[in-house]
């Protein structure tokens, strides 16, 4: 009696086990870009905090004259404005929805910044982790 007590609750651990990795692999607060364009290139991470309907973000750039950033989805639609003007680093409150779509599927969604000359022609696509240069 006592043997198959312990198997159930170990094979009840490992449920929750399994359920817990296959929830955190779905969602991905860590987020990361490589940009380029114009010649030139630069990354940005992000980190969504869904509880404060917040993002933050900090960009490498070696592009001068930045005006400002976007998360755009597949259509070139704006999902998020990453501050009011371009800051290297910073957040901004987000709709938990959009926060929602950008952790379960990065994939979808590119961030766009503008520059004088050239707006949203340094852009990369995001994935789940961080992006280093």
């Amino acid at each position: 009696m006592r043997s198959k007590l312990l198997a159930t609750a170990v094979a009840m651990a490992a449920m929750l086990a399994a359920a817990s990795i296959a929830n955190a692999g779905m969602m991905h607060p860590t987020l990361g870009a490589h940009l380029s364009g114009m010649g030139e290139h630069g990354i940005v991470n992000l980190q969504s905090h869904a509880a404060k309907n917040q993002l933050c973000w900090k960009f490498e750039l070696s592009v001068m004259h930045v005006l400002g950033a976007t998360v755009r989805d597949k259509s070139g639609m704006i999902v998020a404005h990453l501050g009011h003007m371009y800051s290297a680093h910073g957040c901004a409150m987000v709709p938990k929805a959009a926060l929602d779509k950008l952790e379960s599927k990065p994939g979808g969604y590119w961030v766009w910044v503008a520059t004088k000359g050239h707006p949203g022609d340094l852009r990369g696509k995001l994935f789940a982790g961080m992006a280093h240069m």
